[in-house]
Parts: C-alpha cells; sequence; structure tokens
C-alpha cells in the first residue's frame, strides 16, 4: 500500500444501481439465463429465502440426511452440512476444510462461468477469512486489538449516544421503514467510527457492501466487470484515507491499525480491497439484518416481547437468542483439501463443503423448540451466528454491544415496534435478512 497514490482530480462516487437492483435488471433482460434448481435439497435457490420457506427443507435434511450432497446446481455440485455437530467438527479442522481463496474462498459461489482465467487472476481479492494459518493469523490479529473488551467498553458510551439520537428520530405513529431508518443509518454510522470514515459519505459502506456481499451476482457474468468497478472506486476511496494517515500517530481506527501492521501494511492493492470487503460487509450486514430481525421476531412472539418488556435484565440472553433465530449469514464454504470421511460420507479433496449456520441454530438435538424465540432460552448463546473455530467472527463483541444497546434503548423509550406493512426479505443465500420492514411505534 505504500507505493499508490492517492487520487489528485475530483472523483465522483457511483452510489446506484444497487446491487439487486442491477441483478434484478440483468434477469429481466436475460430471462433465459436464470438460475435453474431442480433439486429438492438444492438450498442455494435465493427463492426459499426471499419467500422464507427455507425451514422445512433443512428439517428434513436433518432428520434424514445431516450431511448430503447434491449434483448439478447452478454453483456446481457441494455437499450441505446442516447440523449443528458437523459443522463445529468442520470449522475445528481448518486445514483439512480450507477457507483459503485460492481453494473457492468462503462462499457457495464460483466466478462467473467463461470468465477469463487473466481476468480472474488480475481480480481476486485475498481476505484474511478467506486464508488458512499462518497468513489468517497475522491480519487477523492486526485487526483484532478495535473489537478487544477494553475497546468495546470504550465506544459503548458513543454507540449509546447514536442509537438514542437514531430512536428519537423516529415518527411515532406513522408507517415507515426500519431497514432504512434504525438499521442501515446504526450500522453504516458504526463502520465510519471504525474505519475513521467521512461521515457525509457513510451510506456508500451500504452501497459497497451490497455490492461485494451479494453471491448471486456471480451467476450474472455481464456485471462482473461493474462489480469489480464499483468495488475499485471503494478502494480508491480508502486509498485516500490510507495516504493521509500515513506517516501519522497510530490511531485506534481501522486504517491507522493496517497502517502500523507489519502483517498489512504491505498489502497488494486487491488484498487491500480484499479486506476492506470483509471488514465492510462483516461490520454492515450481519449487524444490520439483525436489528431487522429482532423487531420482526418480538411481533412475530408476542408473548416474548411482553416478558422482555417486563424484565429487562433478559436483554443480554436475548441479543442471543436473536442471533441464534435471525442468523444474518446463512452459509460458510469450505473446500476439502484431502479425502476424508465426514459422519460417514465420503468427501473428496476438492469437493465444496457448505456449513449452513442458519441449519445449525434451528438443531432440534441442541435447541428444544427451535423454531421460537425464546428470550430466556438457557443455551442461547451456543448459537453458530458467528462461526467458530479460528474463523470466528472477530467483531462479534461489537455487534452483540449494538444490539443490546438497541434494545435498551428500546425499553428506555417503551417503544413498541409493530410491523405494519411491506415486508421484504434479502434474495440471497449468503446474507440472509430484510431489504424493507414498514412498521409503526406505539407506547406500550
Amino acid at each position: 500500500m505504500a507505493t499508490q497514490l492517492a487520487p489528485e482530480a475530483p472523483f465522483t462516487y457511483r452510489s446506484s444501481p444497487t446491487a439487486i437492483e442491477a441483478y434484478e435488471e440483468w434477469l429481466a433482460a436475460n430471462p433465459q439465463a436464470a438460475p435453474v434448481h431442480t433439486q429438492p435439497w438444492d438450498v442455494s435457490a435465493s427463492a426459499i429465502y426471499v419467500e422464507d420457506r427455507w425451514g422445512p427443507i433443512f428439517a428434513e435434511m436433518r432428520a434424514k440426511a445431516p450431511i448430503n450432497k447434491v449434483t448439478g446446481t447452478p454453483y456446481g455440485n457441494y455437499w450441505n452440512v446442516t447440523t449443528h455437530k458437523a459443522i463445529q467438527h468442520v470449522e475445528s479442522l481448518p486445514e483439512l476444510f480450507s477457507s483459503s481463496w485460492q481453494h473457492g474462498g468462503i462462499t457457495i459461489g464460483d466466478p462467473p462461468e467463461g470468465t477469463d482465467p487473466a481476468k480472474l487472476a488480475e481480480r481476486q481479492m485475498p481476505m484474511f477469512i478467506a486464508m488458512d494459518r499462518p497468513d489468517h493469523t497475522g491480519q487477523r490479529r492486526t485487526v483484532a486489538p478495535a473489537f478487544t473488551p477494553a475497546e468495546i467498553a470504550r465506544m459503548e458510551a458513543e454507540i449509546r449516544h447514536r442509537t438514542g439520537e437514531v430512536l428519537d428520530s423516529l415518527p411515532w405513529g406513522e408507517k415507515f421503514d426500519w431497514v432504512d431508518k434504525v438499521s442501515i443509518e446504526l450500522t453504516t454510522g458504526m463502520l465510519a467510527i471504525l474505519f475513521g470514515f467521512p461521515w457525509a459519505d457513510r451510506r456508500l459502506l451500504t452501497f459497497w457492501s451490497d455490492w461485494a456481499g451479494d453471491v448471486e451476482l456471480t451467476l450474472a457474468s455481464d456485471l462482473a466487470d461493474q462489480r469489480f468497478e464499483i468495488l475499485s472506486e471503494m478502494a480508491r476511496y480508502f486509498q485516500g484515507l490510507w495516504m493521509q494517515r500515513m506517516g501519522a500517530a497510530p490511531t485506534p481506527d481501522l486504517i491507522s491499525m493496517m497502517i502500523h501492521s507489519p502483517a498489512m501494511s504491505k498489502m497488494s492493492p486487491l488484498e487491500f480491497m480484499g479486506n476492506l470487503v470483509l471488514l465492510i460487509v462483516g461490520g454492515n450486514d450481519t449487524t444490520r439484518n439483525t436489528m431487522s430481525g429482532i423487531v420482526h421476531a418480538l411481533d412475530q412472539f408476542p408473548d416474548q416481547r411482553a416478558l422482555l418488556e417486563g424484565n429487562p435484565s433478559l436483554i443480554p440472553n436475548a441479543v442471543q437468542e436473536c442471533l441464534r433465530f435471525v442468523t444474518p449469514l446463512a452459509h460458510m464454504r469450505r473446500t476439502a483439501t484431502a479425502d476424508n470421511e465426514l459422519f460417514g460420507q465420503q468427501i473428496r479433496a476438492g469437493d465444496k463443503v457448505i456449513m449452513w449456520y442458519l441449519s445449525a441454530n434451528r438443531d432440534e438435538t441442541v435447541f428444544e423448540n427451535p423454531n421460537k424465540l425464546i428470550v430466556d432460552r438457557p443455551n442461547a448463546r451456543r448459537h453458530l451466528a458467528f462461526g467458530h473455530g479460528i474463523h470466528r467472527c472477530v467483531g462479534a463483541r461489537l455487534a452483540e454491544l449494538q444490539l443490546r444497546v438497541l434494545l435498551e434503548e428500546m425499553h428506555e423509550r417503551k417503544m413498541r415496534v409493530r410491523v405494519a406493512g411491506d415486508v421484504q426479505r434479502v434474495r440471497a443465500n449468503f446474507v440472509h435478512g430484510f431489504r424493507k420492514l414498514e412498521v409503526v411505534l406505539e407506547k406500550r
């Protein structure tokens, strides 16, 4: 990074179309290219998530074949791993089940068919979540200080102040979109603080996050160039911040931490871009969708909402239960590096192994009555929403803090959120959450 130049001329960063708008426009123009899912257990089909009908499919797999292989899907052949125990097992063997971008990375998607290998090589964006040891260790260690208990405690007052400001700006008794007014606003603001990102441009972080995290875009070969151009704009913006802070004293923001890190200060441009994608998607999509999922779930289960309203000491546990129930990232991928047996199934070197966190968090052998939100669930913390093992989410504590503070500040204001209009879920098999959630605020 030290050899890169900051942009000199004024530059206009695009903020449209959104990733989903571009994908839907592409599908409308190319209906013959729409992905066709014919296998009953091909849970890569985004339709089952946008229509919220994934639960029974995973329940059937857990009962009949917890580890099973599907073939001939739009994402190729892959293994479904659906139970809590099996996913923990896979995550605990990172040398056997690789996360590395060199083996395919962490999502079910692969580059569009027919992609020029030379162009693909030029556009590989390594990130530490998609690395194996030892590379993963050094880069994760660089950003980990931003998420220590002491640093989280330091940020709490600011998070509480900002959360209060956002909640106090909401209209009472009028319908509005919770995703836009609360979830996006709070998470992009938090990212801006973590990066030391200019406040006026913070919504660019959401725009970039969606283009970076939408796995379905890998099915649209015509959008590959547009996606790379948009992520290159993201890198251009951050390169400017990098150059501004080079030579300055270390500060707590993530850009400064990278600059002063032996493991990350000499990153290539594409590696820099990859780690930005990781930190932005990880800090935005997961918390954003859980913030929306919490209010939707509490509206679905009014008995649990009443329990929480009557006993706010349950809020920390309720956060864990909501993470389990919502599961904002549906899956993670691993690739087998050698032939092995996984709970009776013969996995071959090179096989794509998909760990469905959504399913593990509804595993009946671990969570009693798993399809119900239970805010005082004794073992809610056993959820796998943050993953497991060496790749467990580095920002988990910060996400938990943001969610806890949101519930506490809502309780302080006697704020009850009622779903009262359009509910649109994300059309994706990776990010699991809401595009739109129209609600009305009521005093309890």
